[in-house]
């Protein structure tokens, strides 16, 4: 479903892209395996070990933020069972 007029794969193409530009040399080696999620609009982020959480405390900030997010340093923010999910 469309984001405020971005599509599924936009959000993912620009969370990408600023996270690989930006974010990744900062915050790869302190927190690898914790959850990122990215405003597209502004580039705020938030961090946590919860998803959820990450996600409020962004929208707290930013409560019209487009988000995209990723577990840091993982192909895929999710495993369940023997298959993964990914959040793309």
């Amino acid at each position: 479903m469309p984001y405020a007029g971005y599509s599924t794969e936009e959000v993912g193409k620009r969370g990408q892209e600023i996270y690989e530009r930006v974010l990744r040399d900062q915050v790869e080696a302190q927190h690898r395996g914790e959850f990122l999620v990215i405003d597209i609009l502004s580039g705020t982020y938030e961090i946590d070990k919860d998803d959820l959480i990450a996600c409020d405390r962004l929208l707290t900030r930013q409560p019209n933020a487009i988000l995209y997010g990723l577990r840091i340093g993982y192909p895929t923010a999710y495993r369940l069972g023997s298959k993964t999910v990914t959040t793309q």
